[in-house]
């Protein structure tokens, strides 16, 4: 292992990166030397510049992905390297702003009502109630849940940071029920084995077969479900901090993006989301 290598590592952990961001990063960095054949500290900003040009122009990545390439290489040179942020002038490509499609109310009760697997059913309900990424939803464990408040703790969230969700009572009779059949001992919901939890891969896999199946053709992911959640909270009225502390940002302006969604949003009170949905849970 190189001593930048290693310089790099530490300052990763320092910082608390998750283990799949750490990997990323040295992935990136590992393609930036295996381009130019030489240690990144012999470059100068004009390659920096002209490897950006490559992303773009002969490797096609898009916009969203040359900026996460940015932000590796930053991380690198100004934190790591040492440079000087005016020494650091970089232009990638800009992302385009696009709303993505938004489930409904009807889309999400229609999704969660063909999903025939109980476990997965409960699993894609918890999604959309709590708005989870996907990485949050499978690391949940039994002990997240606080049924006397009403909380789910969310633990090592995005930026690894924990933060608690508000349970609506409808969410929390599910979770119980679902529990006195199952049994969960361990992780929420659980892979092949008891022991080891559901992967990211499945849960999207999940997903999009209820989507197939519910005749939905927007595009999205699982990330769709907390999309909505997000959208259908502000519909109802939830206050933007609020909302941000439970999707766990840490701007305002990324729970703001939402309100395109949401233009007669009016400061009033969230509702239960789950209550009334027709989601075959019986």
């Amino acid at each position: 292992m190189t001593p930048l290598r290693q310089k790099m590592i530490d300052a990763m952990l320092v910082r608390g990166f998750a283990v799949r961001t750490q990997r990323s990063y040295l992935d990136a960095v590992i393609q930036l030397v295996k381009y130019y054949r030489c240690s990144p500290e012999q470059l100068t900003t004009a390659q920096l510049q002209d490897y950006f040009l490559y992303l773009a122009k002969e490797r096609q990545l898009s916009p969203a992905t040359c900026r996460l390439y940015l932000n590796v290489i930053r991380f690198l040179y100004l934190e790591v390297v040492g440079w000087d942020e005016m020494a650091l002038e970089i232009n990638t490509p800009k992302r385009k702003q696009r709303i993505p499609d938004l489930l409904s109310c009807d889309e999400v009760a229609r999704l969660l009502a063909v999903v025939e697997n109980r476990k997965h059913r409960m699993m894609l309900t918890t999604c959309y109630g709590c708005g989870l990424r996907v990485s949050e939803l499978v690391a949940l464990r039994v002990s997240d849940i606080d049924g006397e408040r009403a909380l789910l703790r969310v633990t090592q969230g995005k930026g690894g940071k924990d933060r608690q969700v508000l349970l609506s009572q409808s969410l929390l009779h599910l979770l119980r029920r679902y529990w006195s059949v199952f049994h969960p001992a361990t992780w929420l919901f659980y892979g092949r084995s008891p022991l080891t939890r559901l992967s990211i891969t499945t849960a999207q896999k999940v997903f999009q077969a209820a989507k197939q199946r519910a005749g939905i053709e927007k595009v999205g992911g699982i990330h769709s479900l907390r999309h909505a959640y997000a959208t259908h909270q502000l519909a109802a009225g939830m206050p933007l901090p609020q909302l941000k502390a439970m999707l766990g940002h840490g701007d305002l302006h990324s729970t703001m993006r939402y309100l395109h969604w949401v233009p007669q949003y009016t400061k009033a009170h969230g509702t239960d989301l789950i209550q009334g949905l027709e989601v075959g849970h019986e």
